[in-house]
Protein backbone atom coordinates (compact mmCIF):
# COMPACT_ATOMS: atom_id res chain seq x y z
CA UNK A 1 0.00 0.00 0.00
CA UNK A 2 1.13 3.57 -0.44
CA UNK A 3 2.86 5.36 2.42
CA UNK A 4 1.12 8.24 4.13
CA UNK A 5 2.56 11.66 3.43
CA UNK A 6 1.61 12.88 6.93
CA UNK A 7 3.58 10.27 8.87
CA UNK A 8 5.15 11.64 12.07
CA UNK A 9 6.16 10.34 15.47
CA UNK A 10 3.31 10.64 17.98
CA UNK A 11 3.94 10.22 21.70
CA UNK A 12 1.01 8.57 23.48
CA UNK A 13 1.27 9.30 27.20
CA UNK A 14 -0.60 7.38 29.85
CA UNK A 15 -2.80 9.57 32.02
CA UNK A 16 -2.01 8.76 35.66
CA UNK A 17 -5.09 7.09 37.11
CA UNK A 18 -7.06 8.03 40.23
CA UNK A 19 -5.82 4.92 42.09
CA UNK A 20 -2.13 5.95 41.85
CA UNK A 21 -0.45 4.61 45.00
CA UNK A 22 2.87 3.39 46.36
CA UNK A 23 2.43 -0.29 47.17
CA UNK A 24 5.98 -1.33 46.18
CA UNK A 25 4.88 -4.28 44.07
CA UNK A 26 7.61 -4.22 41.41
CA UNK A 27 10.61 -6.43 42.27
CA UNK A 28 13.78 -4.94 40.80
CA UNK A 29 12.33 -1.43 40.59
CA UNK A 30 14.40 0.29 43.26
CA UNK A 31 12.36 3.50 43.41
CA UNK A 32 9.07 1.62 43.82
CA UNK A 33 10.59 -0.50 46.59
CA UNK A 34 12.12 2.50 48.37
CA UNK A 35 8.85 4.45 48.43
CA UNK A 36 6.55 1.56 49.33
CA UNK A 37 4.01 2.65 51.93
CA UNK A 38 4.38 6.39 51.28
CA UNK A 39 1.38 8.63 50.71
CA UNK A 40 0.68 9.22 47.01
CA UNK A 41 -0.96 12.22 45.34
CA UNK A 42 -2.98 11.04 42.33
CA UNK A 43 -4.30 14.47 41.38
CA UNK A 44 -0.84 16.04 41.35
CA UNK A 45 0.56 13.02 39.48
CA UNK A 46 -2.01 13.32 36.70
CA UNK A 47 -1.53 17.07 36.39
CA UNK A 48 2.25 16.62 36.18
CA UNK A 49 1.74 14.18 33.32
CA UNK A 50 -0.57 16.53 31.46
CA UNK A 51 1.94 19.36 31.90
CA UNK A 52 4.59 17.15 30.29
CA UNK A 53 2.25 16.46 27.38
CA UNK A 54 1.57 20.17 26.97
CA UNK A 55 5.31 20.79 26.88
CA UNK A 56 5.68 18.36 23.99
CA UNK A 57 2.85 20.00 22.09
CA UNK A 58 4.45 23.42 22.60
CA UNK A 59 7.51 22.19 20.67
CA UNK A 60 5.24 21.29 17.75
CA UNK A 61 5.04 17.53 18.35
CA UNK A 62 1.91 15.46 17.86
CA UNK A 63 0.63 14.17 21.21
CA UNK A 64 -1.79 11.39 22.08
CA UNK A 65 -2.89 9.80 25.34
CA UNK A 66 -4.30 6.62 26.82
CA UNK A 67 -6.87 6.33 29.57
CA UNK A 68 -6.40 4.83 33.03
CA UNK A 69 -7.65 1.26 33.23
CA UNK A 70 -10.67 0.22 35.36
CA UNK A 71 -9.56 0.00 38.98
CA UNK A 72 -9.85 -1.77 41.32
CA UNK A 73 -10.00 -4.86 39.12
CA UNK A 74 -12.36 -6.93 41.21
CA UNK A 75 -12.70 -9.55 38.47
CA UNK A 76 -9.00 -10.33 38.79
CA UNK A 77 -9.31 -10.74 42.56
CA UNK A 78 -12.28 -13.06 42.11
CA UNK A 79 -10.34 -15.17 39.60
CA UNK A 80 -7.57 -15.51 42.20
CA UNK A 81 -10.05 -16.32 45.00
CA UNK A 82 -8.24 -13.61 46.96
CA UNK A 83 -9.12 -12.96 50.59
CA UNK A 84 -8.99 -9.22 51.26
CA UNK A 85 -8.12 -9.82 54.91
CA UNK A 86 -5.01 -11.89 54.21
CA UNK A 87 -3.92 -11.20 50.62
CA UNK A 88 -2.89 -7.55 50.90
CA UNK A 89 -0.43 -7.72 47.99
CA UNK A 90 -3.09 -9.09 45.66
CA UNK A 91 -5.56 -6.41 46.72
CA UNK A 92 -2.93 -3.76 46.09
CA UNK A 93 -2.25 -5.34 42.69
CA UNK A 94 -5.90 -4.96 41.76
CA UNK A 95 -5.64 -1.23 42.55
CA UNK A 96 -2.39 -0.62 40.68
CA UNK A 97 -2.25 2.40 38.36
CA UNK A 98 0.89 1.13 36.62
CA UNK A 99 -0.78 1.24 33.19
CA UNK A 100 0.22 4.93 33.18
CA UNK A 101 3.62 3.68 31.96
CA UNK A 102 2.54 3.21 28.36
CA UNK A 103 6.06 2.31 27.25
CA UNK A 104 4.93 -1.12 28.48
CA UNK A 105 1.57 -1.04 26.72
CA UNK A 106 2.72 -2.48 23.41
CA UNK A 107 5.48 -2.86 20.85
CA UNK A 108 4.93 -0.73 17.75
CA UNK A 109 6.36 -1.24 14.25
CA UNK A 110 5.71 1.60 11.80
CA UNK A 111 4.33 0.86 8.34
CA UNK A 112 7.69 1.60 6.74
CA UNK A 113 9.26 -1.39 8.51
CA UNK A 114 6.65 -4.08 7.82
CA UNK A 115 6.03 -6.41 4.91
CA UNK A 116 2.38 -5.43 4.46
CA UNK A 117 2.97 -1.66 4.75
CA UNK A 118 0.76 -1.28 7.84
CA UNK A 119 1.64 -0.18 11.36
CA UNK A 120 1.58 -3.18 13.70
CA UNK A 121 1.02 -3.06 17.48
CA UNK A 122 1.32 -6.04 19.85
CA UNK A 123 -0.09 -5.55 23.34
CA UNK A 124 2.41 -6.58 26.04
CA UNK A 125 1.49 -9.50 28.29
CA UNK A 126 3.47 -8.18 31.31
CA UNK A 127 3.32 -11.63 32.92
CA UNK A 128 6.46 -11.26 35.07
CA UNK A 129 4.79 -8.98 37.62
CA UNK A 130 1.37 -10.10 38.94
CA UNK A 131 0.07 -6.54 39.45
CA UNK A 132 0.67 -5.81 35.75
CA UNK A 133 -0.31 -9.18 34.31
CA UNK A 134 -4.01 -8.25 34.25
CA UNK A 135 -3.55 -4.99 32.31
CA UNK A 136 -3.44 -6.33 28.77
CA UNK A 137 -7.16 -7.03 28.09
CA UNK A 138 -8.16 -3.43 28.88
CA UNK A 139 -5.08 -2.03 27.15
CA UNK A 140 -5.88 -4.12 24.08
CA UNK A 141 -9.44 -2.73 24.06
CA UNK A 142 -8.05 0.82 23.92
CA UNK A 143 -5.57 -0.04 21.18
CA UNK A 144 -8.34 -1.59 19.10
CA UNK A 145 -10.37 1.62 19.32
CA UNK A 146 -7.54 4.13 18.93
CA UNK A 147 -5.97 2.22 16.02
CA UNK A 148 -9.12 0.70 14.60
CA UNK A 149 -8.51 1.87 11.02
CA UNK A 150 -7.67 -1.48 9.45
CA UNK A 151 -6.38 0.10 6.27
CA UNK A 152 -3.46 1.44 8.30
CA UNK A 153 -3.10 -0.63 11.50
CA UNK A 154 -2.93 -4.24 12.67
CA UNK A 155 -3.42 -4.74 16.43
CA UNK A 156 -2.20 -8.07 17.80
CA UNK A 157 -3.10 -9.85 21.01
CA UNK A 158 -0.37 -10.73 23.53
CA UNK A 159 2.54 -13.12 23.13
CA UNK A 160 1.73 -16.48 24.84
CA UNK A 161 2.36 -16.13 28.60
CA UNK A 162 5.19 -18.67 28.64
CA UNK A 163 7.37 -15.78 27.37
CA UNK A 164 7.38 -12.46 29.21
CA UNK A 165 6.89 -9.38 27.03
CA UNK A 166 7.16 -5.83 28.43
CA UNK A 167 6.57 -3.87 25.23
CA UNK A 168 8.40 -0.84 23.89
CA UNK A 169 10.49 -0.37 27.04
CA UNK A 170 12.82 -2.99 25.55
CA UNK A 171 12.54 -1.90 21.91
CA UNK A 172 14.41 0.75 19.93
CA UNK A 173 14.20 1.93 16.34
CA UNK A 174 16.79 3.56 14.11
CA UNK A 175 16.10 5.39 10.84
CA UNK A 176 17.38 8.51 9.07
CA UNK A 177 14.00 10.06 9.94
CA UNK A 178 10.83 8.73 11.54
CA UNK A 179 8.93 8.48 8.25
CA UNK A 180 11.61 6.35 6.55
CA UNK A 181 12.03 2.57 6.83
CA UNK A 182 14.12 1.64 9.84
CA UNK A 183 15.93 -1.00 11.87
CA UNK A 184 14.10 -2.32 14.93
CA UNK A 185 16.24 -3.45 17.86
CA UNK A 186 14.80 -5.77 20.50
CA UNK A 187 16.65 -5.96 23.82
CA UNK A 188 16.07 -9.09 25.86
CA UNK A 189 17.38 -9.97 29.30
CA UNK A 190 18.58 -12.73 31.52
CA UNK A 191 18.43 -12.65 35.31
CA UNK A 192 20.48 -9.89 36.91
CA UNK A 193 21.55 -10.76 40.45
CA UNK A 194 18.43 -11.11 42.60
CA UNK A 195 16.12 -9.56 39.99
CA UNK A 196 14.29 -11.30 37.14
CA UNK A 197 14.70 -10.36 33.50
CA UNK A 198 11.35 -9.19 32.21
CA UNK A 199 11.83 -9.39 28.45
CA UNK A 200 12.28 -12.90 27.04
CA UNK A 201 14.23 -13.31 23.81
CA UNK A 202 11.55 -15.52 22.33
CA UNK A 203 8.85 -12.94 23.09
CA UNK A 204 10.83 -10.39 21.09
CA UNK A 205 11.28 -12.80 18.19
CA UNK A 206 7.56 -13.64 18.17
CA UNK A 207 6.68 -9.94 17.98
CA UNK A 208 9.15 -9.36 15.15
CA UNK A 209 7.76 -12.28 13.15
CA UNK A 210 4.15 -11.27 13.79
CA UNK A 211 4.88 -7.75 12.56
CA UNK A 212 6.54 -9.01 9.40
CA UNK A 213 9.67 -6.97 10.03
CA UNK A 214 12.12 -6.65 7.19
CA UNK A 215 15.04 -5.61 9.44
CA UNK A 216 15.34 -6.64 13.09
CA UNK A 217 18.21 -7.08 15.54
CA UNK A 218 18.15 -8.92 18.88
CA UNK A 219 20.66 -7.97 21.58
CA UNK A 220 21.12 -8.90 25.23
CA UNK A 221 20.82 -6.42 28.06
CA UNK A 222 23.74 -6.35 30.48
CA UNK A 223 22.89 -8.49 33.55
CA UNK A 224 24.90 -6.00 35.60
CA UNK A 225 22.45 -3.27 34.59
CA UNK A 226 19.47 -5.40 35.61
CA UNK A 227 21.11 -6.12 38.97
CA UNK A 228 21.61 -2.36 39.43
CA UNK A 229 17.88 -1.71 38.97
CA UNK A 230 17.56 -1.28 35.20
CA UNK A 231 14.54 -3.55 35.01
CA UNK A 232 13.84 -2.33 31.44
CA UNK A 233 16.35 -1.37 28.77
CA UNK A 234 14.87 2.14 28.61
CA UNK A 235 16.37 2.80 32.06
CA UNK A 236 19.86 2.64 30.50
CA UNK A 237 19.40 3.45 26.79
CA UNK A 238 17.13 5.43 24.46
CA UNK A 239 17.15 5.86 20.67
CA UNK A 240 15.77 8.48 18.31
CA UNK A 241 16.12 8.47 14.54
CA UNK A 242 19.88 7.97 13.92
CA UNK A 243 21.07 8.52 17.52
CA UNK A 244 21.60 6.02 20.34
CA UNK A 245 22.00 7.60 23.78
CA UNK A 246 23.25 4.88 26.11
CA UNK A 247 25.13 4.03 29.25
CA UNK A 248 28.41 2.20 28.74
CA UNK A 249 27.05 -0.81 30.66
CA UNK A 250 23.61 -1.03 29.03
CA UNK A 251 24.33 -4.03 26.78
CA UNK A 252 26.02 -7.37 27.41
CA UNK A 253 28.38 -6.72 24.49
CA UNK A 254 28.38 -2.96 23.77
CA UNK A 255 30.93 -2.96 20.94
CA UNK A 256 29.20 -5.76 19.04
CA UNK A 257 25.82 -4.08 19.57
CA UNK A 258 27.03 -0.74 18.21
CA UNK A 259 28.70 -2.42 15.23
CA UNK A 260 25.58 -4.42 14.37
CA UNK A 261 23.38 -1.33 14.54
CA UNK A 262 25.73 0.71 12.38
CA UNK A 263 26.04 -2.09 9.83
CA UNK A 264 22.28 -2.40 9.49
CA UNK A 265 21.62 1.34 9.68
CA UNK A 266 24.65 3.32 8.46
CA UNK A 267 25.03 6.78 9.90
CA UNK A 268 23.86 5.98 13.43
CA UNK A 269 25.69 8.05 16.04
CA UNK A 270 26.29 6.52 19.47
CA UNK A 271 26.38 8.91 22.43
CA UNK A 272 27.81 6.73 25.19
CA UNK A 273 27.99 7.86 28.80
CA UNK A 274 30.97 6.19 30.50
CA UNK A 275 30.54 4.53 33.88
CA UNK A 276 33.48 6.57 35.10
CA UNK A 277 31.41 9.75 34.60
CA UNK A 278 27.96 8.47 35.60
CA UNK A 279 27.76 5.26 37.60
CA UNK A 280 25.01 2.73 37.00
CA UNK A 281 23.66 3.64 40.42
CA UNK A 282 23.39 7.33 39.48
CA UNK A 283 21.95 6.48 36.07
CA UNK A 284 19.20 4.38 37.66
CA UNK A 285 18.53 6.76 40.54
CA UNK A 286 18.30 9.83 38.29
CA UNK A 287 16.60 8.09 35.32
CA UNK A 288 18.92 9.94 32.95
CA UNK A 289 18.22 7.47 30.15
CA UNK A 290 14.52 7.09 30.89
CA UNK A 291 14.14 10.32 28.98
CA UNK A 292 12.29 11.29 25.84
CA UNK A 293 14.77 11.83 23.03
CA UNK A 294 12.75 13.79 20.49
CA UNK A 295 13.13 15.70 17.25
CA UNK A 296 10.91 18.80 17.28
CA UNK A 297 9.99 20.50 13.99
CA UNK A 298 13.02 22.76 14.54
CA UNK A 299 15.18 19.69 13.86
CA UNK A 300 17.32 20.20 16.98
CA UNK A 301 17.25 16.95 18.92
CA UNK A 302 16.12 17.43 22.52
CA UNK A 303 16.47 15.23 25.59
CA UNK A 304 13.49 15.54 27.96
CA UNK A 305 14.78 14.46 31.37
CA UNK A 306 13.24 14.26 34.85
CA UNK A 307 14.25 17.08 37.19
CA UNK A 308 15.98 14.43 39.32
CA UNK A 309 18.58 14.03 36.56
CA UNK A 310 19.38 17.74 36.52
CA UNK A 311 19.67 17.69 40.32
CA UNK A 312 22.20 14.81 40.35
CA UNK A 313 25.67 16.47 40.19
CA UNK A 314 27.55 13.84 38.11
CA UNK A 315 24.66 13.63 35.64
CA UNK A 316 24.32 17.39 35.28
CA UNK A 317 28.05 17.77 34.82
CA UNK A 318 28.09 15.18 32.05
CA UNK A 319 25.04 16.73 30.33
CA UNK A 320 26.58 20.20 30.39
CA UNK A 321 29.74 18.80 28.81
CA UNK A 322 27.68 17.01 26.16
CA UNK A 323 25.84 20.20 25.22
CA UNK A 324 29.13 22.09 24.95
CA UNK A 325 30.54 19.43 22.61
CA UNK A 326 28.18 20.30 19.76
CA UNK A 327 27.02 16.68 19.37
CA UNK A 328 23.73 15.43 17.91
CA UNK A 329 21.70 16.17 21.08
CA UNK A 330 21.36 19.93 21.13
CA UNK A 331 19.00 20.66 24.05
CA UNK A 332 18.17 19.25 27.49
CA UNK A 333 14.74 19.97 28.97
CA UNK A 334 13.99 18.97 32.61
CA UNK A 335 10.35 18.17 33.49
CA UNK A 336 8.67 17.55 36.85
CA UNK A 337 7.17 14.05 37.03
CA UNK A 338 8.08 13.41 40.66
CA UNK A 339 4.99 11.38 41.47
CA UNK A 340 5.75 8.97 38.64
CA UNK A 341 9.47 8.92 39.48
CA UNK A 342 8.75 7.91 43.06
CA UNK A 343 7.05 4.79 41.71
CA UNK A 344 9.90 4.00 39.33
CA UNK A 345 8.94 5.58 36.00
CA UNK A 346 10.33 8.65 34.26
CA UNK A 347 9.36 10.62 31.15
CA UNK A 348 10.06 7.72 28.76
CA UNK A 349 8.03 5.24 30.82
CA UNK A 350 5.01 7.50 30.47
CA UNK A 351 4.93 7.40 26.68
CA UNK A 352 4.48 4.98 23.78
CA UNK A 353 5.89 6.09 20.42
CA UNK A 354 3.73 5.53 17.34
CA UNK A 355 4.94 6.56 13.88
CA UNK A 356 1.83 7.15 11.80
CA UNK A 357 -0.37 9.77 10.17
CA UNK A 358 -2.42 11.36 12.99
CA UNK A 359 -5.39 11.56 10.62
CA UNK A 360 -5.62 7.73 10.65
CA UNK A 361 -6.01 7.55 14.46
CA UNK A 362 -9.29 7.89 16.39
CA UNK A 363 -9.31 11.62 17.19
CA UNK A 364 -10.62 11.01 20.69
CA UNK A 365 -7.10 9.80 21.63
CA UNK A 366 -5.30 12.81 20.18
CA UNK A 367 -4.54 15.73 22.50
CA UNK A 368 -4.82 19.46 21.91
CA UNK A 369 -4.96 22.40 24.31
CA UNK A 370 -8.75 22.36 24.59
CA UNK A 371 -8.88 18.63 25.35
CA UNK A 372 -6.01 18.96 27.83
CA UNK A 373 -8.03 21.61 29.66
CA UNK A 374 -11.08 19.34 29.74
CA UNK A 375 -9.02 16.51 31.21
CA UNK A 376 -7.42 18.84 33.76
CA UNK A 377 -10.91 19.90 34.82
CA UNK A 378 -12.00 16.31 35.45
CA UNK A 379 -8.77 15.50 37.28
CA UNK A 380 -9.03 18.61 39.44
CA UNK A 381 -12.59 17.81 40.46
CA UNK A 382 -12.62 14.01 40.77
CA UNK A 383 -9.10 12.59 41.23
CA UNK A 384 -8.28 11.89 44.91
CA UNK A 385 -5.89 14.43 46.36
CA UNK A 386 -3.98 11.73 48.21
CA UNK A 387 -4.05 8.02 48.99
CA UNK A 388 -2.55 6.64 52.18
CA UNK A 389 -1.50 2.98 52.25
CA UNK A 390 -4.23 2.16 54.76
CA UNK A 391 -6.86 3.41 52.28
CA UNK A 392 -6.18 0.68 49.71
CA UNK A 393 -9.12 -1.73 49.76
CA UNK A 394 -11.61 0.75 51.22
CA UNK A 395 -14.91 0.64 49.33
CA UNK A 396 -15.53 4.37 49.71
CA UNK A 397 -12.23 5.12 47.96
CA UNK A 398 -12.92 2.47 45.32
CA UNK A 399 -16.26 4.16 44.56
CA UNK A 400 -14.61 7.56 44.15
CA UNK A 401 -11.98 6.06 41.81
CA UNK A 402 -14.67 4.47 39.65
CA UNK A 403 -16.58 7.75 39.57
CA UNK A 404 -13.48 9.68 38.53
CA UNK A 405 -12.73 7.37 35.61
CA UNK A 406 -16.38 7.33 34.60
CA UNK A 407 -16.47 11.13 34.44
CA UNK A 408 -13.34 11.12 32.27
CA UNK A 409 -14.85 8.58 29.85
CA UNK A 410 -18.03 10.65 29.67
CA UNK A 411 -16.10 13.86 28.99
CA UNK A 412 -14.11 12.22 26.19
CA UNK A 413 -17.10 10.35 24.74
CA UNK A 414 -15.38 7.01 25.33
CA UNK A 415 -18.01 5.37 27.53
CA UNK A 416 -17.71 2.19 25.45
CA UNK A 417 -14.43 1.50 27.29
CA UNK A 418 -16.15 1.45 30.67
Amino acid sequence: MSRQGGVVEINFDGLVGPSHNYAGLSLGNLAATKNAGETSFPRAAALQGIAKMRGNMETGLAQGFFLPLPRPNTGWLEALAADASTDAALVAGAWSASSMWTANAATVSPAGDTADGKCHLTVANLVTMPHRSHEWPDTLAQLQVAFGNKDHFVVHGPVPPCFGDEGAANHMRFAPSHAEPGLEVFVYGRSGGPFPARQHEQASRIVARSHGLERALFVEQNPEAIAAGAFHNDVVAVANEAVLFTHELAFADPAATYDAIRQACPGVQVVEVPASAVSLADAVKSYLFNAQLITPPSGEMTLVIPTESWETPPVRSWLEGMLASNGPIRHVKPVDVRQSMANGGGPACLRLRVVADPATIDPRFMLDDAKASLIEGVVGQYWPEQIDPADIGEESLAASIRLARGKLLETLELEALA
